[in-house]
């Protein structure tokens, strides 16, 4: 797959195909299971990432969860921060305004704004997930993945967060995995399709939904299986 930058790329296919494992690999984050194995290269650029420091390769590809996963005892403004401050970053105002930024790319700052200060799961399902957009933003990574980010939240938050890819795919190379393809269809640029544990068909989304290649990609995309 050749995952163009600065788009965003659905990955699509029934519970158990391998999308999440496929979307862990991009991040190095497969590696930290027991037994995990990887063959093959992920390369940004020229870069391959499985020659890279793993915590370098999180900096440049960030990851969003299914469920929302805040740090349950640190403030709204420190979750944010505190990437940040990892990196070494130690100017106040250095770190203000990254945080305003990323709260802002995330759709979040008008509703936080005046509690920074408060715990973070006081927030709501939604708002959490958009804080947790906001974490993986504050480092300026180059790609963001995000692992069926909506599937959780309630219909208005789900909106939200397609919206908000919508606005980031200029700007980051978006990788996001769904069970929904009508939401695939909606954000995605490019879709793959894939089924037990093998990527069937990778392409142009409207191709894909309109005129697929392959007929196990027509056959799940039509409902017969799934």
């Amino acid at each position: 797959m050749n995952i163009e930058a600065e788009k965003a790329t659905a990955i699509i296919g029934p519970s158990g195909c391998g999308k999440s494992t496929f979307v862990r690999c991009l991040n190095r984050l497969h590696e930290t299971l027991p037994m995990a194995r990887v063959d093959g290269e992920v390369r940004l650029g020229e870069e391959d990432l499985y020659q890279m420091d793993p915590v370098d390769v999180r900096r440049v590809v960030g990851m969003v969860f299914q469920k929302p996963n805040p740090f349950p005892t640190l403030s709204i403004f420190d979750n944010v921060a505190i990437g940040l401050r990892l990196g070494g970053m130690r100017n106040k105002y250095e770190l203000q305004q990254r945080v305003e930024e990323s709260l802002r790319m995330a759709a979040l700052w008008d509703e936080v704004k005046d509690r920074l200060n408060s715990p973070a799961v006081s927030l709501s399902g939604g708002q959490q997930q958009r804080l947790c957009i906001a974490r993986a933003l504050a480092v300026e990574p180059e790609v963001l993945l995000m692992d069926e980010p909506a599937s959780a939240l309630d219909p208005i938050s789900t909106l939200r967060v397609e919206e908000l890819v919508e606005q980031l795919k200029g700007s980051y190379t978006i990788v996001i995995v769904t069970h929904n393809m009508q939401q695939a269809a909606r954000v995605a640029d490019q879709t793959a399709f894939f089924l037990n544990g093998e990527l069937v068909e990778f392409g142009d989304t409207t191709k894909i939904f309109t005129k697929p290649s392959d007929q196990r990609t027509e056959d799940y995309i039509t409902g017969r299986f799934g």
